[in-house]
């Protein structure tokens, strides 16, 4: 997964999510729950790189920066909580779609 729209073709995958875009910088746009109007997909391009914040267990948070060189703490999120992925294809597709999916039902 490398580009905005496919972080944003799966997160729109999920149950009663809609796409917000609720800053006056059109660069972000972010994908919420309708329950609870929480956002679980935030996309944005960043120093030239398209990147996704996502919520993680904290459990599992520095599992996935080890991992990964392309994840790192939260970009403007709390850094116990978010991770940013940079979408440079250095994670596997399997693992951006698992982070997702995760931050999906820790804020539904």
């Amino acid at each position: 997964m490398t580009t905005r729209e496919e972080a944003l073709e799966y997160g729109m995958s999920f149950p009663d999510v809609y796409v917000d875009t609720p800053f006056h910088d059109p660069n972000w746009v972010l994908v919420r729950s309708r329950k609870n109007k929480r956002a679980f997909l935030w996309t944005y391009e960043y120093q030239g790189q398209m990147r996704i914040n996502v919520k993680a267990d904290p459990e599992w948070i520095d599992f996935w920066r080890k991992a990964y060189e392309a994840v790192i703490p939260g970009y403007h999120q709390n850094k116990k909580h978010w991770n940013t992925v940079i979408l440079d294809g250095s994670v596997s597709d399997g693992d951006v779609k698992r982070m997702i999916a995760e931050s999906y039902d820790l804020v539904r």
